[in-house]
């Protein structure tokens, strides 16, 4: 009988969890640094005026931590490459309402990034 219970125990351990285990995940995640939200728009105005996308016009906005972009390009790697400069601005979540358009001439094809192969 005690090796029954000895197994079973062995097989339900891995499911529960530890004790102080939550507290620990909760005192990383509090640990993490969240700016204003001022401090991640300031953070994206200076990101925008240092890269090319900076070019397309885009307009964030920030409320609670969420950026919000709007705006349009013809590029299409631009729309994830505001996503990603929203997340490194400290963005606790981005909702990217840029819209890719076709270009600046009806009938041409949509433009890619040029990557220099040197």
């Amino acid at each position: 009988m005690r090796q029954i219970l000895c197994a079973l125990a062995l097989l339900l351990a891995p499911a529960l969890p530890l004790r102080g285990a939550h507290s620990a995940s909760t005192e990383r995640s509090a640990a993490a640094p969240r700016f204003s939200d001022a401090e991640i728009l300031q953070k994206l105005h200076t990101k925008l005026s240092k890269s090319k996308i900076g070019k397309d016009g885009f307009v964030p906005h920030v409320k609670s931590g969420v950026v919000t972009w709007e705006g349009r390009t013809a590029v299409p790697q631009h729309k994830g490459a505001a996503t990603r400069m929203a997340k490194s601005a400290g963005a606790v979540r981005v909702v990217n309402n840029i819209q890719v358009s076709d270009g600046a001439k009806p009938g041409q094809p949509l433009r890619h990034a040029k990557i220099d192969s040197e």
